[in-house]
């Protein structure tokens, strides 16, 4: 019985070579390990980002992958490298980085100086084409002596013989091997529909007009072995077993270290972790020895923990930051498993206090499991890029990069590209393009094209639908991370490529957050939180308007204040942080929380996971008494007890896997990947049969087992941590208790921190003069740049600053305050002049209503702003005596529209408040009617559209 030889595919492209390859790396890694390949190289272009997930995937069957790249130095010279070892990897990690850094975002730049930098160990495929000349090859050759190969890739076209005959001319030229290889952009040979659409769209053409640029077959593709035994000679293919076994490089024996420059010297990182920890165990603890004592074994368990995993840097690295912050006065808070940590507590980097919370440490960083510990710390909205630029400034743009984010497609940019592509009408594709929205998944397609009007079975529609299905998911291109830093002891670029990102002074890897995870490499996540400005804002005002040092932990330190939580169970939430919704404000009542653990399952139980796991409602009844809580066994109880025996949290679902079905840790972990967020049903399937044999082996019921498998699949969907939960809760308490005590100091930092939250500025408003809240309209004549308390009769009033003013930049409101410091403004012609105001930027503080007190109202304020010279002229020099006009006022309706245009808020009456007669007549009801009215009944109202949402039902 004949054997096929064997074979290794050297040059493949995946999507990750945006635009041109049409398969995943995961499939071209499975259909390569069907066919019985030795290997499979992937050789994007210029870049390293689709290596991981084919690295996950050839483990997993057990493929060798061949890491390499595919580039173009000039016209006439195109080639391949592969890496044979750790040193030939780290070469062209950095030869990309050198490329990609050196162009603007998506681009890259190399030219043969680059080629003579140190490629050592380094393997060369030279790609010719019809314009590679001998010039070129010998200067491959020379580069890269007894290590280049002349790739023949023979795509069964009418000139394959004679191209064969040409290369081997080429090769005896220069004394160079010849290899065999497929310039496989696809997995399978039906994807070149897709492929030929991908190419239409790069060259941003119709398919109809892309002529030559496409494939004239689809011979791209993985061949079988039989095949390719047909159309190379058997030396061209033995070559590529021979490429193969020279590279034997992996990328499990990439080791990541972090910066040492933080352990001074003498220490070691675990002395000096434990130095920073112990004091700041003291600073936390002074006064209270009966919660040190408590906390000081917890504190000796976890930097055991830490020393024994190696991590000790990690938490070193974040306490670096989050110090830099504090010196700096931004306010942060760390979250995540490990963020909520005794050592994170006295590190500063967290504010849950460990004696308080000791139940929520169970998914601290696991010796089992291995799991690099998970640590996000927000910061101000507003100052991030302080701390950015810290990180950058610290350990230089070579050393620190941001992850990336990859930008798939999702239905309607594909419709969007596919339809361009396949040549439609602009207003089709756009009209088909609005019809869907981020939530639709692939299936909804056809049910959109039929609510605007086209025919989903018309042979058109059917091909769009087709390809744009087959594209969802696909990548389009790489983003950075919203603030995942990765920084490393030497040169980064030596780890991963490096590129510019679109924003200025930023850099972002190659790889995203799931690649960095499977690789196990860390992160630290430098986020930003509208709120934390919004609370910083806050309590500055109320220091500077009542003389105190309040902060974030002096309100903590407090305890629970049972007003602050009456409030919070009356649903009187707006712009407080994570219980706003309407949603969380549907629960508050029914939750009724009165501590600070109770908030924590508020935040979490109002969740796509819980809601769609059937978990809300058990865990409420047992909460009010009418449902028994009881446990199917002390283990599940160990687990359920503090959420009453239904899990609420992502952490309890992974233990009941290990505790009720025997996972071992690594399985729950694989499961906790399965529910991570967003993530749609569909890839917890072949949990099922472990987890009813697991639990069926150990007493529990059919019944039990089904139940929990369908929490999980609930938690598919979106699971919420605890340990994020718990950090969430502190904000929303301290939130809630600044809206309870300080109500204004409260509404001017949300309009402060604006944009931020679910509510906008004019709801916000609304709501803080219904708690008695008193706001001053902006004024030339008193008002910030920001928003500012003023004395009142019983508590502060709210100042609106010239921030609110849309378009208003910052320097013309500081001239103005520079101005009225020195002097009070007396009329129009002094502020333009003092303040340097031209006319545009005075008709702007003219139609919000800020020239008001120099003026009288609007209508007159224009009139005056028009009037005004800003330059200098003969005629400015005259004393010219004008007489005052008189003009109308301009009506309430007409105040009220330009309050909205340009405030987006008004303090005169509410707009429906002018039309309420008519509505009356239109038997349209009011909010406050509403209360009179039983249940069920029909009524029509009308209102204003202030926020939209299509928040996902039980059955999704």
């Amino acid at each position: 019985m004949s054997t096929l030889p064997g074979y290794a595919e050297l040059h493949c492209l995946s999507n990750f070579t945006f635009l041109r390859g049409a398969s995943h790396p995961e499939e071209l890694v499975g259909r390569a390990h069907a066919l019985g390949y030795s290997a499979l190289a992937i050789t994007d272009e210029c870049s390293l980002a689709g290596v991981v997930r084919a690295h996950v995937a050839a483990k997993a069957c057990g493929l060798d992958l061949i890491i390499g790249t595919e580039i173009r130095i000039d016209p006439r010279l195109r080639l391949i490298l592969l890496a044979t070892n750790r040193e030939s990897y780290g070469h062209i990690a950095m030869l990309i980085s050198r490329g990609r850094r050196r162009a603007a975002k998506g681009n890259y730049q190399l030219n043969r100086s680059d080629l003579l930098c140190n490629l050592d160990h380094c393997l060369a495929l030279l790609l010719p084409d019809g314009q590679t000349d001998d010039e070129a090859v010998s200067f491959v050759a020379q580069r890269f002596p007894n290590r280049c190969w002349i790739a023949v890739e023979l795509l069964r076209s009418a000139h394959d013989a004679s191209r064969l005959q040409a290369l081997q001319a080429l090769g005896q030229r220069h004394d160079l091997p010849l290899v065999a290889a497929g310039d496989v952009h696809m997995h399978i040979r039906s994807r070149k529909p897709v492929q030929d659409t991908l190419t239409a769209i790069r060259l941003r053409t119709p398919l109809h007009a892309a002529g030559y640029a496409l494939q004239s077959n689809a011979e791209q593709h993985l061949r079988a072995r039989l095949r390719l035994t047909q159309i190379y000679p058997q030396s061209l293919l033995d070559e590529t077993l021979r490429i193969a076994e020279q590279c034997r490089f992996s990328l499990d024996s990439l080791r990541y270290e972090y910066p040492g420059e933080l352990v001074p010297e003498g220490e070691t990182p675990a002395s000096h972790l434990r130095a920073l920890t112990l004091a700041g165990l003291q600073r936390r603890f002074m006064h209270d020895a009966s919660k040190l004592e408590i906390v000081r074994p917890i504190i000796e368990h976890e930097l055991a923990l830490i020393a024994e995993l190696g991590y000790e840097h990690f938490f070193l690295t974040v306490q670096d930051i989050v110090a830099f912050a504090r010196s700096k006065n931004i306010l942060c808070q760390g979250r995540g498993s490990a963020a909520n940590s005794a050592v994170c507590y006295c590190l500063g980097i967290t504010e849950v206090d460990p004696s308080r919370m000791s139940v929520l440490f169970e998914r601290f960083i696991s010796r089992e499991r291995d799991e690099p510990p998970d640590i996000d710390v927000d910061f101000e909205h507003q100052r991030r890029e302080e701390v950015i630029q810290y990180i950058y400034g610290k350990y230089s743009r070579d050393r620190a990069a941001l992850a990336a984010t990859l930008i798939t497609y999702r239905p309607r940019s594909a419709l969007r590209d596919v339809g361009k592509a396949l040549g439609l009408e602009q207003s089709v594709i756009e009209r088909l393009s609005r019809s869907m929205m981020w939530w639709d998944g692939r299936r909804a397609i056809s049910e959109r094209l039929r609510e605007v009007g086209l025919d989903p079975c018309s042979p058109v529609m059917q091909r769009v639908v087709q390809l744009a299905g087959e594209l969802v998911g696909f990548p389009r291109h790489l983003s950075q991370h919203v603030g995942g830093f990765v920084i490393s002891s030497g040169p980064l670029a030596r780890l991963v490529p490096i590129e510019n990102a679109a924003m200025p002074d930023r850099s972002v890897i190659q790889w995203d957050k799931d690649d960095l995870e499977s690789l196990g490499l860390l992160k630290v996540d430098v986020l930003a939180l509208g709120m934390l400005s919004a609370i910083r804002h806050a309590v500055a005002l109320v220091n500077k308007q009542r003389d105190t040092s309040l902060t974030m932990q002096n309100i903590l330190d407090r305890g629970d204040d049972p007003a602050v939580y009456g409030m919070m169970q009356k649903a009187d939430t707006i712009g407080v942080f994570q219980i706003e919704s309407r949603a969380q404000m549907s629960m508050l009542p029914r939750l009724r929380p009165k501590k600070f653990y109770d908030l924590v399952v508020q935040i979490a139980i109002v969740r796509p996971g819980p809601i769609q796991g059937g978990m809300v409602h058990p865990y409420l009844r047992r909460r009010s008494g009418a449902e028994p809580v009881t446990y199917p066994s002390p283990a599940v109880r160990s687990v359920l007890e503090r959420t009453l025996g239904v899990p609420i949290f992502q952490e309890q679902v992974m233990q009941i896997a290990i505790v009720a079905a025997g996972f071992t840790p690594g399985e729950a972990d694989q499961l906790r990947r399965s529910m991570a967020a967003w993530r749609r049903k569909g890839g917890l399937e072949h949990f099922y049969p472990r987890l009813m044999q697991g639990m069926r082996e150990r007493g529990y019921e059919q019944k039990f087992a089904e139940q929990i498998y369908q929490q999980i699949c609930g938690f598919g969907e979106y699971g919420f941590p605890e340990s994020h939960s718990a950090s969430f809760a502190l904000l929303a308490y301290v939130s809630a208790w600044l809206k309870y005590h300080e109500p204004a100091a409260f509404l001017a930092g949300l309009l402060n921190a604006q944009p931020l939250g679910f509510y906008g500025p004019s709801q916000l408003v609304q709501d803080a003069r219904r708690h008695g809240v008193t706001v001053h309209p902006v004024d030339v004549r008193h008002s910030a740049w920001l928003c500012t308390l003023e004395p009142g009769p019983l508590q502060p009033a709210v100042r609106l600053g010239m921030s609110m003013i849309k378009g208003f930049p910052e320097a013309a409101a500081l001239s103005i305050i520079s101005a009225r410091e020195q002097q009070l403004f007396g009329n129009i012609t002094d502020l333009a002049h003092r303040a340097s105001l031209d006319s545009q930027l005075l008709h702007r503080l003219a139609a919000s209503g800020a020239l008001a007190g120099l003026t009288g109202h609007r209508r007159q304020a224009h009139w005056a702003a028009a009037g005004v010279a800003t330059h200098d002229d003969l005629l400015q020099a005259l004393p010219l005596r004008e007489p005052q006009l008189a003009l109308f006022a301009p009506k309430e309706g007409e105040d009220i529209v330009s309050d909205y245009a340009t405030l987006g808020l008004t303090l005169g009456r509410h707009p429906l408040a002018l039309l309420r007669r008519r509505l009356q007549r239109m038997r349209l009801i009011t909010a406050a009617q509403l209360h009179a009215l039983a249940d069920g009944s029909v009524v029509n109202a009308a209102g204003i559209v202030t926020c939209r949402q299509r928040p996902g039902t039980a059955h999704g």
